[in-house]
């Protein structure tokens, strides 16, 4: 593995760890408010934090005005909004989705379906001819039977109306993974996320404005998770994603960031106090060793 291979799972690695804690966050913050306006809040708050990173970060890359920079510029934004609109787009898709898919099913399968985007981003991108290797698709199947094994304590499995909501979820997201895996090459990493976070935001407040009635005190009882999923969850966590999948394979990825599944299992117990059963530390083993193989490097042909 090169350093920029390296560099890069480690990014992706770091947002799945702040995603699976968020999942805590998001848990608890769902007692206070509705989905529509835990997602308005978590989304504002993460655009706002980017903003002073992205003057700074102007200032430190300051560009010539030159007739050619500028012309440059302008094509530049231009796709910079265009990405950052569609992923605000999926994004405000994918996590409503989820939020709704939480009320009506068990956390286990929320879990399970959730990230089988893991298996949904290979198959979507055999359709824009990204090539999949044998090795990466036995590293999707471990993962699969390691978030089987360690989501699904329940007996049985019965597709209900959340279980439904988060199989579209899974599906959003992982549009939203291969839109960024087209935009992240093109655009600034941190201006993308941001834009996305305001687009995903003003669009949960449509939701939020026409089905949900929220109150200033049941925002403020549910501060520390929503400012955790705003600050954490999106403002840092997803511009990692954006910049740690700049130049990885899609599907390989997107395995790296299923390991949310484990840190969220691990944050339970350390934070809620929640054991770990036989089997759900067999699926975190499985779970390590599909990322680990994923990341093996090939064999040189003869």
């Amino acid at each position: 593995m090169n350093k920029f291979v390296l560099r890069q799972s480690l990014l992706l690695l770091l947002t799945a760890t702040i995603w699976g804690v968020a999942f805590v966050a998001q848990s608890v913050g769902m007692d206070y408010v509705g989905p529509f306006t835990f997602n308005v809040m978590r989304s504002i708050i993460g655009g706002v934090v980017l903003l002073p990173c992205i003057a700074l970060l102007g200032k430190i890359n300051g560009k010539g005005n030159t007739e050619a920079a500028k012309k440059m510029d302008g094509k530049e934004r231009k796709t910079l909004f265009i990405g950052g609109i569609a992923c605000g787009v999926l994004l405000c898709i994918a996590s409503n989705l989820q939020q709704f898919g939480i009320m009506y099913t068990s956390v286990g399968k929320a879990g399970f379906i959730t990230a089988m985007y893991i298996v949904v981003v290979p198959v979507l991108g055999i359709f824009l001819r990204k090539k999949v290797s044998g090795k990466v698709w036995c590293g999707v199947g471990i993962a699969v039977a390691g978030l089987y094994l360690l989501c699904m304590t329940e007996s049985g499995f019965s597709v209900q109306k959340g279980d439904f909501l988060l199989m579209l979820c899974a599906l959003a997201f992982s549009l939203h993974i291969l839109v960024i895996d087209y935009f992240s090459p093109k655009a600034d990493g941190v201006k993308l996320s941001c834009i996305q976070f305001f687009t995903c935001g003003i669009l949960s407040g449509v939701g939020m404005v026409l089905t949900e009635k929220p109150q200033l005190t049941s925002i403020l009882a549910a501060w520390m998770p929503i400012l955790y999923a705003g600050v954490m969850s999106c403002g840092v966590a997803y511009t990692l994603q954006i910049i740690g999948q700049k130049g990885m394979n899609p599907t390989v990825a997107s395995l790296i960031l299923s390991l949310e599944s484990v840190v969220s299992v691990i944050a339970g117990f350390l934070i809620l106090h929640q054991t770990l059963s036989l089997r759900e530390l067999i699926g975190c083993v499985l779970m390590f060793a599909a990322i680990i193989l994923v990341q093996l490097p090939d064999r040189a042909k003869k």
